[in-house]
């Protein structure tokens, strides 16, 4: 029997670069999964996948995944939130209210949000993994990202948050922290960078299995460093 099977897992940014092969990954262990995103590909799916599209920058947005999922498999096993965006090239002096509000948006309250929509169903079947993408700047932060390394320390803080309060709930909440991830679009933007150093998307998709598995039981609360070699 593969890994996931007769599990439901919800992830939300599929589409993106890491999301594809995170997807890809539960898909091949069984898993039925939701994969959310603001636009989706149109193309034939195997069974096991469920395409959802919606706005996870609102309550409601959030709340019509989770009740999807229900409606339509009875409940969430793994909630897999890979949601975010980069701003950088400014000092905190020089962000602006609109930076900072966009970082905090995508970064932090679309999570939150969704958090708050699944977490009740999963305390009523009393087992759960909730797993993040965070960011090393939100552990180290560097100059000229200010915004961004603040909204992913946020992201940090609730899920750490959460696991102290889901903890005797048979719920797990963690964080996997990469540095710069091997992209298509991050060589774009970095050309002349080593990408070698980087950390793969198939890398970040082990470990994110890990987490959602039974043999990680026992990890709660934990935010972790995956930064290749740089």
């Amino acid at each position: 029997m593969a890994e996931f099977e007769n599990r439901v897992v919800v992830i939300s940014g599929a589409t993106g670069g890491a999301g594809r092969v995170i997807t890809a990954r539960f898909l091949g262990e069984g898993a039925t999964v939701f994969a959310v995103g603001h636009s989706q590909n149109e193309q034939a799916a195997p069974a096991n996948l469920i395409r959802v599209k919606a706005d996870l920058f609102t309550r409601q947005g959030a709340r019509s995944v989770v009740e999807t999922a229900i409606s339509r498999a009875g409940r969430i096993d793994v909630l897999v939130h890979l949601v975010g965006g980069f701003a950088g090239g400014q000092s905190v002096a020089e962000a602006g209210t609109g930076t900072w509000e966009h970082m905090m948006n995508i970064n932090f309250y679309a999570a939150l949000f969704l958090f708050e929509a699944v977490i009740p169903e999963m305390m009523k079947h009393r087992r759960g993994r909730i797993i993040a993408m965070g960011s090393r700047t939100g552990v180290d932060p560097v100059a000229s990202l200010g915004p961004y390394s603040v909204s992913k320390a946020a992201l940090h803080a609730l899920v750490r948050a959460i696991a102290a309060e889901v903890k005797d709930a048979g719920i797990t909440s963690n964080a996997v922290l990469p540095g710069v991830i091997d992209t298509a679009a991050n060589r774009q933007a970095n050309p002349a960078a080593d990408h070698t150093m980087w950390v793969t998307p198939e890398s970040i998709a082990e470990l994110i299995l890990w987490l959602a598995s039974d043999r990680a039981g026992d990890v709660n609360g934990a935010l972790i460093p995956i930064y290749g070699r740089s």
